[in-house]
């Protein structure tokens, strides 16, 4: 493996859209389940790995709002591995000191899942490391909308000012509300787009795409895009 410098500036919030699990599968004329399953212990790797680094908010596209029109059996093998993983994150993590946040609609998950994903919450929520925000039944205009709804019955109910409702305003209603916005995003795959991934977050965002897949995605690939983004020049829309 390439040696790689430890000494590149770390981002405090990176975003990654983690894609290519179904490919990896099929390059292998595996089952897509099998794909997500590697690409899950991917996830365990890679926070952790991350945490080490010092990035201080990690956020995670595990399960957008789109998903859900996936074939049946490809989702029910996913919320498997969604039960899987709350089971382990009960435990997992706490040395690490990594604290876990649940962002996206929850509700519309069984039962059960929403308990475990309440539960692993309530288990983390002191822990002062690195916080892994996991975006699952997210969508980033969903987000946008259900921001603005809170703001307009602010509104409605005489709390809030129309003139009042600015960015930042907005922002505190973002699922993100009190974090950074992410300095870098990751895309693993090799497309070139958001996907309805922290619209409004990743405004000013440094995008990076890799056409590594998501299970093979390892530590010389996470400093290769930190070395990209030591190479951009980040303006904000200035000069």
């Amino acid at each position: 493996m390439e040696k790689m410098p430890m000494d590149l500036y770390v981002p405090a919030h990176i975003g990654i859209i983690m894609d290519g699990n179904g490919r990896w599968a099929k390059k292998r004329g595996l089952p897509r389940s099998v794909g997500h399953s590697y690409g899950a212990k991917t996830f365990k790797h890679m926070t952790r790995y991350i945490s080490r680094r010092g990035v201080k908010f990690l956020t995670l596209y595990a399960f957008s709002t789109e998903n859900w029109k996936r074939p049946l059996s490809e989702v029910n093998a996913l919320m498997k591995i969604f039960r899987q993983y709350l089971v382990d994150s009960l435990t997992n993590f706490r040395e690490d000191d990594i604290k876990v946040v649940f962002i996206g609609d929850r509700s519309a998950f069984p039962e059960d899942i929403i308990q475990l994903i309440n539960e692993t919450e309530e288990v983390a929520k002191d822990r002062k490391g690195m916080q892994l925000n996991i975006a699952m039944n997210y969508g980033g205009r969903a987000e946008i909308v259900h921001a603005v709804q809170q703001l307009c019955q602010e509104t409605k109910d005489g709390l809030l000012q129309p003139n009042a409702v600015t960015e930042e305003a907005l922002s505190q209603y973002l699922y993100t509300a009190g974090q950074p916005d992410p300095d870098l995003i990751i895309r693993t795959g090799g497309e070139h787009r958001l996907s309805n991934f922290m619209l409004f977050q990743a405004a000013y965002a440094e995008f990076y795409s890799t056409e590594t897949l998501w299970p093979d995605f390892g530590e010389a690939d996470f400093e290769k895009a930190l070395m990209a983004f030591q190479q951009r020049s980040r303006r904000f829309g200035g000069v």
